[in-house]
């Protein structure tokens, strides 16, 4: 029953008072590999630091929308840099988030643009993070999609969007949100992706799925996400975490 946990944030300080004891126990609960993810130029180190310390830690730099108005001249480099860490394999998170609106939407749309060019010049995948702003990343995927290659993240969209995504050559990552209770949505878009476009991941810290709402999330909950998801294909979990192993491996060219 080994997976990959394609989305975590293991340098979030929420793991600070026990971050070594959990990693070092998470491989005896099943986790083959996981992708860390920075999302700011100052993060980048640290999680260079996890990759270069657990030999199934791989690293995805970039800057998240919520970061983006923070992004200084220059900051391409930097995460073109980071791109040429051992063990990068993603350029992210990247995108769009009208939620929050931490960065005015113009601003973001910029950074999203030019963080998807240099993902496409590099070669890279990328990590992308929608929130409520479907359709303005959809929009800007379409102006970029020759050599587009990634996943959308914590999907959230219907699956319409869903069939969009994978069109465009995307791979559509679930997370802790198919647990919740009215998750139609997600579901829905679940049980439409095809079983080799499939990823999990936790976002942990964040996203913890139900058994276990309200306490820290981190990679040994996966199985729970893997149950809903399957439950929702109608295929056995474990059948859909190897499924999953396989196809992130594929995806972020890990041998």
């Amino acid at each position: 029953m080994m997976y990959f946990d394609t989305h975590t944030h293991l340098t979030d300080e929420r793991f600070d008072a026990d971050r070594d004891a959990l990693l070092s126990s998470l491989p005896h609960h099943g986790l083959a590999l996981a992708l860390d993810v920075a999302c700011a130029l100052g993060d980048f180190p640290k999680t260079l630091a996890l990759t270069q310390a657990y030999p199934w830690i791989y690293g995805a730099y970039g800057v998240h929308p919520h970061y983006a108005a923070e992004a200084p001249d220059g900051y391409l480099e930097e995460v073109s840099s980071a791109l040429r860490y051992p063990k990068a394999k993603a350029l992210g998170e990247i995108g769009l988030d009208y939620h929050y609106d931490f960065a005015p939407r113009e601003t973001q749309r910029r950074v999203f643009a030019e963080q998807l060019a240099l993902a496409q010049s590099l070669g890279f995948p990328v990590v992308l993070h929608i929130r409520e702003a479907f359709g303005d990343c959809m929009d800007i995927l379409r102006a970029y999609r020759n050599g587009l290659c990634g996943v959308m993240h914590c999907f959230s969209g219907s699956a319409e969007i869903a069939r969009e995504c994978v069109d465009l050559g995307l791979y559509v990552a679930f997370g802790g949100a198919v647990t919740f209770k009215n998750a139609h949505k997600p579901i829905e878009a679940a049980a439409y992706v095809p079983l080799d476009r499939l990823l999990l991941e936790t976002d942990c810290p964040y996203m913890t799925p139900v058994p276990h709402r309200g306490e820290r999330n981190d990679p040994s909950f996966i199985p729970f996400i893997a149950q809903a998801v399957a439950q929702a294909r109608g295929m056995d979990a474990e059948e859909l975490m190897q499924a999953t192993l396989r196809n992130g491996k594929q995806l972020f060219q890990i041998p």
